[in-house]
């Protein structure tokens, strides 16, 4: 053990010798290139600097292996070795799953239909609706799309607009039942003045939830459903059940704060949870059209959307399962469906987290 000891210490002594004279050797060439620098700023300033600078490259490279050599352990093959092992265990360790980019794009894009593809599965894959892929690309049905068919896909959902002669983007909004201040607000569309946003003839816009003006669908129902009555003092369970039976046709995604649900025409909507209604009618150009809110008393509002017909008034109570409407496709809908939120404080959550 003494002799370990004693051999660490003359190691240590050695090594730091060593050690010492380079950088003192180094040190000292230092100052002397520095001081001939500052005597020499004329005219022969240039070649001197490049002389200098090219012997001390020069002087690095024969030191290099002599303070190489005075380290245990760091031999250029080992080195090597020990590189190519923390490489390998750096990808072995790597989380290889694909991460899908999240960043909003700036323009129309071509996809190619790949085998086993569907249109809600595209659409999915690059965050818009499927009536986005069926307007862009004039497709009467979306079950039209086979392999090797190029889709052109928007940067969100909506449609894609050129600008005529004399529209503006209020005429354009209208048009496409849809707010002015999104068209403004999309970060990609441009404007031949940004402070009256006008329009240059020939130009292409984004309309951000646009909806095709022939896709627009109101057909009120004549129905002779009777109104839901007062239910008095209620008192909501905290879990909800389906509004609706049907078919799910868009889930809950960034874009789209909500469940549409879609199922034949007029079929009765019924309150989530027990509560008190505080919106019935259509009563601003939101795009819900026609719709039901109720507030449960417990933190929880739920929403009912593009109604045919209300069933209820604003003040009154229902019991979970109590008929509030009919199914319809009023306000910015394609056709006939229910669109169903759950929101608490203000933020929209997933449904069906929620739904029993």
């Amino acid at each position: 053990m003494e002799e370990l000891k004693e051999f660490g210490k003359a190691w240590y002594g050695f090594l730091f010798r060593r050690l010492y004279r380079a950088f003192s050797r180094f040190e000292r060439i230092k100052r002397w290139v520095a001081g001939s620098l500052y005597r020499q700023r004329g005219r022969f300033a240039r070649p001197f600097v490049h002389s200098a600078m090219g012997g001390l490259v020069a002087m690095s490279v024969v030191l290099a292996p002599v303070l190489a050599n005075s380290l245990p352990g760091v031999g250029r093959g080992e080195n090597l070795e020990q590189s190519a092992e923390l490489e390998i265990m750096q990808v072995g360790e790597t989380d290889t799953t694909t991460q899908v980019s999240e960043k909003v794009r700036d323009k129309v894009m071509e996809y190619e239909v790949q085998g086993g593809d569907t249109a809600s599965g595209i659409a999915e894959k690059f965050g818009v609706s499927v009536d986005t892929i069926r307007w862009e690309n004039n497709l009467t049905s979306v079950n039209q799309i086979k392999p090797g068919q190029k889709l052109r896909i928007l940067p969100v959902t909506g449609v894609r607009h050129k600008v005529g002669r004399g529209e503006t983007v209020y005429s354009i909004a209208k048009k496409y039942n849809t707010n002015p201040q999104g068209i403004v607000d999309f970060p990609f569309n441009t404007f031949a003045d940004n402070e009256t946003f006008a329009l240059a003839v020939g130009q292409e816009l984004v309309i951000p939830d646009g909806v095709k003006p022939a896709e627009v669908l109101w057909s009120p129902v004549k129905s002779t459903a009777q109104l839901t009555p007062n239910a008095g003092a209620v008192s909501a369970l905290g879990r909800f059940v389906w509004p609706i039976g049907g078919k799910i046709t868009q889930g809950y995604r960034f874009y789209h704060r909500g469940l549409d649900i879609a199922t034949a025409f007029g079929t009765p909507v019924v309150a989530a949870d027990a509560g008190r209604v505080i919106v019935a009618g259509w009563p601003d150009s939101s795009g819900y059209g026609i719709r039901v809110e109720i507030d449960h008393g417990n933190g929880f509002v739920t929403l009912y959307g593009h109604l045919s017909k209300t069933l209820v008034s604003v003040g009154q109570t229902v019991n979970r399962g109590d008929k509030i409407g009919l199914e319809g496709s009023t306000g910015r809908s394609t056709g006939p469906h229910l669109h169903f939120e759950i929101i608490k404080g203000g933020v929209r959550l997933s449904p069906l987290d929620f739904l029993k």
